[in-house]
């Protein structure tokens, strides 16, 4: 599938990363708060002119620490499930899953990592968007999985409260091979969702980031990532 010519891209997310302090990374209730003054990110369907039937609204934020990066999201979701049972299956094809998607600037390759309520992950690496054309016209993902443990993730279902969450921390190396800290780097970042209901004939799909069609894949709508320490002033784009 072509790529669709960039065109000027309004209201994107912007991100300020600030670095974190350590915290019980099994505790959802620490993880929680420690992202409690980050940017947040809100889920939407931007190719639409309301909400689909069904929309659940979702919040991710993120963070930094050492070499990671680490992503926050909490969903909103009336029917949590994943069919997925091992690593890098297509996790999106089987039940409710959350995409990741990153790129440093001024590179051409890009992550796209997806995590499911069970925790179970898919990793890709796209060379460039030429490659994700050939994904698609190929149908197989399997010149692009990434074999070995990129990133960690932990999940957490909350029935009662319909939603599950997820936290993940990804190395730098896993996006940008030289880039050896985040102080003063660029990444643009997109996260994405399938939300499926049993019975409903498809997903419900989101993005953060403005798309004019629905294809999380439209690089030049996604938001723009950057990182400082906590004592920097924040620094927003409109």
């Amino acid at each position: 599938m072509k790529q669709p010519e960039p065109t000027e891209v309004r209201s994107r997310p912007a991100i300020v990363s600030r670095l974190l302090p350590p915290f019980p990374e099994t505790d959802l209730a620490s993880v929680r708060n420690a992202f409690r003054s980050a940017t947040p990110c809100s889920f939407r369907q931007a190719w639409l002119d309301a909400e689909a039937p069904g929309f659940s609204p979702g919040v991710v934020r993120t963070g930094w620490r050492g070499n990671l990066l680490l992503v926050f999201a909490e969903l909103t979701d009336a029917d949590i499930f994943s069919d997925a049972t091992e690593f890098n299956q297509r996790a999106w094809e089987l039940g409710d899953a959350f995409e990741i998607f990153l790129r440093a600037a001024g590179t051409k390759a890009y992550v796209e990592f997806q995590v499911t309520p069970n925790n179970q992950r898919l990793q890709l690496r796209y060379s460039d968007a030429n490659a994700l054309a050939l994904a698609r016209k190929s149908g197989s993902i399997e010149n692009f999985l990434i074999r070995t443990d990129a990133f960690r993730s932990l999940t957490w279902i909350e029935k009662a409260d319909c939603r599950w969450s997820v936290y993940a921390a990804i190395p730098a190396t896993a996006v940008c091979a030289s880039q050896e800290t985040f102080e003063d780097a660029e990444w643009q970042f997109s996260f994405g969702r399938y939300d499926y209901t049993r019975g409903a004939s498809e997903p419900v799909i989101s993005s953060t980031s403005p798309h004019a069609q629905p294809d999380f894949h439209r690089l030049h709508e996604w938001g723009l990532m950057t990182f400082r320490s906590a004592s920097d002033p924040e620094r927003l784009w409109t």
